[in-house]
This record gives C-alpha cells, structure tokens and sequence, in this order.
C-alpha cells in the first residue's frame, strides 16, 4: 500500500488487481472516500451528473423497474421495482410506491455519477449519489427490464462539464447531541406522545440522543434485548403473513421495506433477507445495543425494535406494518415482546 493519497491512476490500478473488492472496502483500503473511488474512473466507465436530489427523481421513475440501493456502515437495503409517486420537497422528498418507499433528504445530496460496469458479456448500470464527504447516500441500479433509452436520456440530460477523475472531500460537522438527560421531563414528554413521528421533535428539544433516551426512559418504554434478538425476530417473521417495515437509513435517505419476509439466511456476520423484491443484509456483528422500544400514539402504543452501533447511531429499525388510525397487529406485538431480554447484573 503507498503512504499517500493514491493519484487517480493508482485507484484504478489496485481496482484491476482486485476486481471482486466491495467498493467501500477498496476505498478504506485505499484511505479514500467511495465518491473518489468512483470519480478515478471518469472518462472511461463513470461520467459526472448532477448530484441535485429533486432533478433525478423527477426522472428516474422514467426507468421503470430498477433496484434502490440505500446503505449505512452497517446495513444494506434493497428493493426491487419501480420509482412511483414521488412527492418532491425542499426539506423532504417523498418517494411512495409500493415497492420503493422513501424518505430523501436533499440537502445531503451532493455528487452524482452514471456508472457501467462490464463483466463479460454483462453490462450493469447504475446512478450513484454522495454526500460531501464522497459517502454514498442512494444508488439506482438498471434490472434487465429497466428502460435503456431513458437511462441514457437521464445521463445526457444531467451530465456536467466537470468530468475531473480527482475527487475532493468536504468536512460535515458532526451534529451530536450534548444535553444532559432529564429523566423525569423525558418520561413525561414520551408520555403525551401521540403519533410515533413526534419522537425525533422530542429528541431534538430535550438535545438527547436516541441512546441516552432509551437507556433513561424506563422499562415500561425501553427494554434492552439480547443482540441476538434480532435474528429471532426474523426467524419469526419468516413464511408467516406477518408483514414488518424495516428502516434502514443514511445522512441522505431512509428507505422502508413494507412486507412479510420468507427467505432468511445467515454467511459470517451477515444476516441476510433474499426475497424475489427485497433484499437486506445486516451486519450482526456491527450490532452494539437492541431495544425493544413502546411509544404512545393516539391508537395505543406501538411496538419497534431498534439497533444501534457502537457509537450510538441506529443501523436499523422494525414496526410490524399498521394502517393509521388502527392499532398495531397483534401478532408483531407478541412476536417483539417475546424476544430475548438482556440479562442484566445485580451486584450483591
């Protein structure tokens, strides 16, 4: 390995010697954003779009079927079908189709790139989207059935003149919580919840983290679970008609499955979902702290499991999936209240 940013050339020299790498393994490797990565390739398999949010969603759904990528450091969620009602937004954008359901965030999209991969007699395309940082927030990737006129029309409409193969990375200030947790407020502030969307306002006026909040809001609120425990609530999810929405999410996107789950398997670390539209792969070993966690909603409370990192920030989340105004299925809230709690040690 050199002891210096790698120039454009040498990214694509290690990228040959090693073709199967995960491009966010190959830029760790490389001590480089995956932004950087991909940009070494300009000119030759990758060209520069525009990297605006609301200006490619008012287009992709052009594309028809295609397969949505969203990420964190620690999960992977895809799924498979078409961009449909999209509700464009200066805040937030809205993407809610059946299959592809969406909470975009535009204000961290910043760079894009149309990208082509040749393996054989295999080409595989895509758009992929950073941060300023080079982190990717959202990649679309073409299925077989995807509409190849109104990729390549999408491509030259975004196009920039920039097609520079070096890539800069920008500094986002970490926006930590600070504030010292009052108990007793938190409690009484979760208490007169009553929609699940007023947790994060209530976050943001305590300035606590989601971490101190579940571990200081008691047990009739949150409950520590085995980290095992989310691999048991796959296990009991699966071949039943029992349909969870699972969050996975990013500075940029939230994206949202909405379904049952059938086909759950398990390779090292990865738990993985392989089913015909929906795919996840979670990094079990990733998983720091579990809860079971019951907020209040003016239809009772409802039911999540929530994941977090070592450092406090949340992999993934699950409800069991509820129409407004209804109460949550019986059957999500005996299957999470059943998971295994974390045992805990009292001190003699």
């Amino acid at each position: 390995m050199i002891d210096r940013r790698p120039t454009p050339a040498e990214i694509r020299a290690f990228r040959t010697e090693n073709p199967k790498m995960r491009e966010r393994d190959a830029a760790e490797r490389l001590g480089i954003s995956e932004a950087a990565l991909v940009a070494a390739e300009c000119g030759l398999s990758v060209v520069r779009i525009d990297g605006d949010a609301n200006r490619f969603l008012a287009r992709v759904g052009e594309l028809g079927e295609v397969m949505a990528l969203t990420r964190n450091e620690s999960a992977v969620h895809e799924k498979i079908g078409p961009f449909e009602k999209v509700q464009a937004g200066k805040q937030a954008t809205l993407v809610l189709g059946t299959e592809i359901d969406l909470r975009v965030f535009p204000s961290a999209w910043a760079h894009g790139f149309a990208v082509t991969k040749t393996d054989g007699d295999t080409v595989r395309r895509s758009f992929q989207f950073f941060d300023r940082a080079g982190i990717a927030v959202h990649k679309v990737h073409l299925r077989p059935a995807s509409n190849l006129e109104a990729y390549q029309a999408i491509l030259d409409d975004l196009r920039l003149e920039d097609q520079a193969q070096t890539f800069t990375e920008e500094a986002i200030p970490a926006d930590k919580p600070t504030g010292d947790v009052d108990a007793l407020e938190l409690r009484a502030r979760w208490s007169r919840m009553t929609d699940t969307h007023q947790f994060h306002g209530m976050l943001r006026s305590l300035n606590v983290s989601r971490r101190d909040a579940l571990h200081n809001a008691g047990a009739d609120y949150a409950e520590a679970l085995e980290p095992s425990a989310v691999e048991a609530m796959f296990r009991g999810a699966a071949g039943t008609d029992l349909p969870l929405m699972c969050f996975v999410g990013n500075r940029g996107v939230i994206q949202i499955h909405s379904g049952p789950v059938a086909n759950v398997q398990t390779m090292g670390p990865w738990l993985n979902v392989m089913d015909p539209t929906f795919h996840l792969h979670l990094r079990t070993d990733h998983i720091a702290e579990a809860w079971l966690v019951r907020k209040p909603t003016s239809d009772g409370h409802v039911t999540s499991v929530e994941v977090l990192d070592a450092r406090g920030e949340l992999i993934i989340q699950f409800f069991g999936k509820r129409k407004e105004g209804k109460m949550e299925r019986d059957d999500w809230r005996d299957l999470a209240e059943g998971l295994p709690r974390l045992a805990r040690t009292v001190a003699a």
